[in-house]
Parts: structure tokens; sequence; C-alpha cells
């Protein structure tokens, strides 16, 4: 019988190690083989499923105004229009002049929304800035229109952008001086702390609508938009957050999620906390003027292996107005808007370990990871930083905002891998690998309020592959309901003989275009002419981009001549250019004859002519992109990369790579006297060495990593194109 009994104790030993035949027991409890208990059962868990993919729509710097709002304010409450409702919008000129729009990007921001929902994305992410400045009238109007989308089944998820909050603390003193009366002229609207309301002056309106609200306030306002815990979420947490047992609970998140405990302290020099001793040793000295402030930022998993961390960027470092008996008082501290990962690094480090224990849990637990703050994490222009410096004016192309290198490798430490950031309105794509091998992709989600307005969709395909789809906003409805106003605008400062008037007036063509693409298109003309060139372009420079068109730029190109820049004023009709920006030089050697500007212009026409044939253009087309095509174009690749090559179209793009390839390949130097072109140079030499750099710099910007359709390989390490339609000058 032993045999037998073996065999039945071994069965049950074996049944019980499945945990399939529980209630089997050994007859006889002395028998050595009855009485040893089963090996503890092995058991190799089942993979975890890999998350579903889950498209995630990023729109960046929507900049909200409530163009149908209410001041609360009987002495205005803005344009009566036709259907009942009173228009508050700032003037047509405010926008020419400005990098976003102010009016237009709410009908932009409907039309945003209503694509993606169409698309089926329920989940929306906010990098910054999606308010003009915070203002009640604003922040309320973008909460209503995102709760009737969130009724819908959308989610929003923000992070704050230096428009949201301008200041860390509320400024009562705020206001604007543009908005838009029935009578086509400018309205000052303060809040009701602001000295022009406090002396009662008669031409201000006084509101608190207009007022900027601090980052407490926006997080109490816009608590249901990712600042505090859902109880729809699977996760929420903050960088201070510490839960029993490491188990979440939403009772728990929500205690936790209270301002007073999200509070870290900031220093002029640096971290505070337990980051202060360290770096007072570094410097050498003890810091100063060191404050608590709240930091908004937060980790979610609204919907099961995604994980959206919105990063708190903003750094308001005090200043010398700093005051700790006030240390509310918004008057203490820098703005956040050139600061952005640069003090992150140095006043935020708590910020950097947070985010390098997010990236690994998420790597751990196999989380689709997407982190958005408002503020890029490296160079955004192409890698064409330095080159734009030096060529623009000092400060020019706010360079001041681009991240230093050692951002990029800072960031690229913590593990993260993806990054999508707003701020500077781009539409485009840098990737970055530091010493150690981490590899990071920056994604600039563009604006829906300026030229190349668009949204991104991010989707992972896998854990290891990224899709980003760009969503142009070329047809929005509505876009042209406010067109009847500026019209109103036009005519007065048309009619106008005030000094300060005249100055104001644009072009009235803008209101004949007939979609939102086209409208934000020649905005960034008008932009161009009333702003950049003035702002950025150096004398010289801003008088050629101004004056040539694309045949007399190609060719210029060629144009080899001893005509001084001084004896033009001899030589009318030639070339379109002057010695107003030129120094008065001394003469050297023997002078050419300005006559002869005509010949050398003729022989290098000829030169540029065979150029053009050879690349199987004709010279004579060149003349169709005007000076206002050319700086306009150059601005728009500027802020929209591929997206702007799309709309130059093929047979402009290859002009452009002419021109590129156009000069010499080492023009010579500009003689100056002082900082300023002396007029003994040759006609040709400041525009050769200058425009080389000038389009090589278009060149870098059109040729940039893909920024339209495109995958992210993260662990092959690349961004490839995954459309065949773009377009580039490489």
């Amino acid at each position: 019988m032993t045999p037998l009994r073996f065999t039945a104790a071994a069965s049950c030993a074996a049944a019980l190690s499945l945990a399939l035949l529980a209630g089997c027991s050994p007859s006889d409890p002395s028998d050595p083989v009855a009485t040893t208990p089963p090996p503890p059962p092995v058991q190799t868990p089942d993979p975890a499923p890999a998350p579903v993919p889950t498209p995630v729509a990023f729109m960046s710097d929507v900049h909200f105004q409530n163009v149908y709002g209410d001041f609360k304010n009987s002495q205005f409450a803005g344009i009566p229009t036709k259907d009942g409702k009173n228009a508050t919008i700032r003037t047509m000129y405010a926008q020419l002049t400005s990098t976003r729009l102010f009016n237009e990007n709410y009908f932009a921001f409907f039309a945003a929304l209503d694509d993606a929902y169409a698309k089926g994305i329920r989940v929306v992410a906010l990098p910054g800035d999606y308010t003009d400045d915070a203002q009640p009238m604003n922040v309320d109007g973008i909460a209503e229109i995102m709760k009737t989308y969130q009724a819908k089944g959308m989610r929003f998820f923000l992070a704050p952008g230096n428009h949201d909050p301008v200041e860390p603390y509320d400024d009562n003193e705020a206001g604007k001086n543009d908005f838009l009366t029935k009578e086509g002229k400018e309205q000052k609207i303060y809040a009701t702390g602001n000295p022009a309301c406090v002396a009662k002056d008669p031409t201000v309106i006084c509101t608190d609508q207009i007022m900027e609200q601090g980052t407490e306030r926006l997080m109490t306002k816009m608590a249901e938009f990712g600042f505090m815990p859902n109880k729809a979420d699977l996760l929420w947490e903050t960088p201070f957050s510490k839960y029993a047992g490491g188990k979440y609970s939403y009772d728990e998140a929500l205690a936790q999620a209270a301002v007073k405990n999200r509070q870290f302290e900031i220093c002029l020099e640096g971290s505070g906390g337990a980051y202060k001793a360290a770096g007072e040793a570094k410097l050498g000295k003890a810091f100063t003027k060191c404050t608590e402030m709240i930091d908004s930022t937060y980790l979610v998993e609204p919907v099961k292996g995604l994980w959206l961390l919105s990063i708190d960027a903003n750094v308001f470092v005090p200043n010398a107005k700093f005051d700790p008996a006030k240390p509310h008082d918004f008057k203490g501290y820098d703005g956040a808007g050139n600061a952005g990962w640069n003090k992150v690094i140095t006043h935020k480090m708590f910020l950097m370990d947070y985010i390098k224990s997010v990236a690994a849990r998420a790597k751990a637990e196999g989380k689709q990871l997407m982190a958005f703050s408002h503020y890029p994490t490296m160079d955004f222009y192409a890698n064409q930083t330095s080159a734009m410096k030096a060529v623009f004016k000092s400060g020019a192309f706010q360079t001041a905002r681009v991240p230093d290198q050692t951002v990029a490798n800072a960031v690229a430490a913590t593990g993260l891998r993806l990054h999508v950031g707003g701020h500077m309105h781009f539409n485009g794509t840098n990737d970055h690998q530091d010493a150690g091998g981490n590899y990071l992709v920056n994604v600039q989600s563009p604006s829906l309020a300026v030229y190349g307005a668009a949204y991104k969709i991010v989707t992972y395909k896998n854990q290891d592959t990224i899709d980003v789809q760009t969503m142009p906003l070329n047809t929005v409805p509505r876009f042209a309901e406010l067109f009847p106003h500026y019209v109103v605008e036009n005519d007065y400062l048309k009619g106008s003989s005030a000094p300060v008037d005249a100055a104001k007036r644009w072009d009235r063509d803008i209101l004949e275009t007939r979609s939102y693409g086209e409208y934000t298109h020649q905005y960034f003309g008008e932009l161009s002419r009333l702003r950049f060139m003035d702002e950025y372009w150096p004398c010289e420079m801003k008088e050629a981009a101004m004056a040539l068109n694309g045949k007399q730029m190609l060719i210029l190109s060629q144009l080899q001549t001893k005509v001084t820049l001084a004896q033009l004023k001899d030589a009318p009709g030639v070339v379109p250019l002057t010695a107003a920006c030129a120094a008065p030089g001394t003469a050297a050697g023997t002078a050419a004859p300005a006559s002869t500007l005509a010949t050398d212009w003729a022989d290098a026409t000829a030169r540029a002519d065979k150029l053009a044939s050879a690349a199987g253009l004709r010279l004579d087309d060149f003349a169709a992109i005007s000076a206002y095509d050319f700086y306009g174009d150059f601005h728009r690749t500027v802020y929209a990369g591929e997206l702007a090559l799309r709309d130059m179209g093929q047979q402009r793009v290859n002009q452009y790579k002419l021109l590129m390839a156009a000069f010499p390949a080492t023009p010579a130097a500009i003689v100056k006297v002082g900082d300023k072109p002396s007029d003994q140079n040759p006609v040709h030499v400041p525009f050769q060495n200058q425009f080389k750099q000038v389009f090589a710099i278009l060149k870098g910007l059109g040729s940039a990593k893909p920024s339209d359709h495109f995958t992210v390989d993260l662990k092959g390490k690349k961004v490839s194109n995954a459309s065949n339609n773009g377009l580039s000058f490489n």
C-alpha cells in the first residue's frame, strides 16, 4: 500500500502547489512524506498589459480674452453689437504690434476644441498662458468654456505660464490702454488700485475685472482643471505629497493638495529649504531675501497607464523691492518670462529631484509619461541662437529666453524623455542627449493666437515610440465676427490728423482675408512691418530687407563693384539702397566712377540669370517675392518652422534655396566707423556679408527637426518625419 499512499500524498502536494485541490489532505499524519509541507507555489505573474494609447491634445498659449466679457462697470460695457452682446475687445493696432492676437484667438480656441473633440480626443493639456493676463473676466470666461466641454466628456489639465500669473501675488494696479470704443478710439481700463483710478482720472475706466490674479487665486478658481485631485483620477500628487504606506487615497490627496501644503522656500541667490546650506556653502555667504512661495506642480493619472506631469516652471525671484514684512507685494519679485528653466534648475531644485523620481517610477511601472510646462527646455531656434545674436540687434528675437545648455543637460539627467513646452509661440522640435546617454525631446506647442496657429496631438504608440501630429487652425468659424468694429477704428485713424493716430494706421487689406490662416499670415506681415523691423534689424539691414525684392537680392548676391555706398546718390535708379545708415568714412584708393555701377549691375544680372536657369528657375519670377513677402516669410519661419514652408509652397522654397547658396563663400568684411558701416564700403559688401548670414539662419530654421507630423524613437534616440509632404530648405 505504501506506493499507493506515496502517490496520493505527492498528488495532493502538487495539487496544493497549484491551488487547485485545496480540500485534499494526507491520510496518515505520521507519514514523513505526508507531514512535510509542500514547497511554496512558484508563480510567474502575468505581464502587466500595455497601457491603451491615449491621445492628448496640447493647446499652448491660448491667451484667452473674453471678447464678450463683462467689465462690471456701468461707464463702459464695450461695443454694442447687432445681436445684443457687447464686444470688449482690444484695437486692431494693438494686435498688429503684439506677438499675440487678443481677440480672434477667442474663436480659435473653440475651433481647436471642436476639432479635437471630433477626433475623439478627451484629454487636453494647456501648457500655460491660457489667459491674456489672468484677469477675472478672462479666467472666468475660459473656465466656463472648459466646463462646457468637460460636460461632454473632456478633461483639462493646466500648467501655469508667465501670463497666468503675471506675478506670484495679486496685482490690483494692472490694466490696458487699448480697448476699442464704438468710435474707433482707444480706452484705458485699469484695476481700482491703479494710481489713475485712485486719482479719479476721468479718462480711465476702473474695474477689478482687469486686475492680474496671483498663483493662489488662480489655483482656487481653476482647481478642477488639474490643480486639485479629481475622484475620477487613478493618481494625483504634488512634489510635497506623502501618502500613508505609499498607497494613493483621494481623501488624503485632497487634504494634501491644500495651498498651505504646497510651499517651498526661494531666495534671491537660489533654492532655500533643504538646499540652502549647500547653496550658501558654494556661494560662500548666506542667502538673502528668502520667502515661502506656492508651487502648483502636480502629477495625475487620468486614464490608466497615462501620467501627465504638469510642471510649474514659473520662477519669481525676489528683487530689490522685496520687503520681508510684505512678502505678498507683487512688486517685490521679478517676472518669470525670461527666467524659465534657467532659474528652475537653480531656484526650484526640489522640482528637479521630483521630476527624477517621477521619471524613474514611470519607467518602473510602464507608464506613458508626458511632462509639460510653459517654458522650453532647450534651444527653440533650431540651434540658430548664436548666429541670430551675431547678426541682429542686441536682445532681438527674445534670445534672452533661450535656455542655457546646462538646462538641457540637467533635465535630461532626470531621466525625463519627453517635454512639451510653449511660451515662445513657436512650432518646433529639438532633442538632446547628455554625456550619460540620457535622451530628451522638447516639443514646442505653437500658440493659437499667432501665425502658425495649431495644437499638437501626442500619442504613445508603445513605451518607446511617440507619435506627434500638428493640427493647424487654418479654418476657424466666426473668425471675422469682429471685423466691422475694426473698420470703424481704421476709418478713425485715417480721418485723424493727430500724429499719434497717423502713426497707428494699418493696412486695411487684412479685413479682406477669407480664413484664419490667411488672416494670421497677413497679421504677421503687419507685425513685421510695424514692429519687428525696427526692433530686431540693424538700420542698414532693415533698409535692404524693406527695399529689395527677391530678384534684386539675387542680383546683389552676385554684384562686384568698386562704387561705394556714398556714391549711390550719384547713380540713381540702379540699386534701391542709400548710405543713410552708414557713417561717413575716409576714401581710400582710386574711386570708380558712379556710372560704372550700371554696368556692374548688368554683369551681376547676367550671372544671377545663369544661376536661376541652372536651378530650373526664372530670374524674373524672383521679383514676385516682394520685400514685404521676404521679411514676413523670415519671421513666419522663425515662429512656425515647417508650417511656414508649407504655406510658401515648393516654388518659393526653391527660390529661397537658391538665394541661400548664391552668396560668395567668403564675403568681404565690412569696414566700420564705430558700430556703423562706413559709407566707403563698396555697394555690395554690407549686403553680401550680412544677408549671407540671414539666409543661413533662414535655412537653419527651415531645416530643423521635423515639427509637423513626426515620431520620437526614445530607444533609438531620434526624431523622424512621419509625413511625405513636408518641405525643407535642405
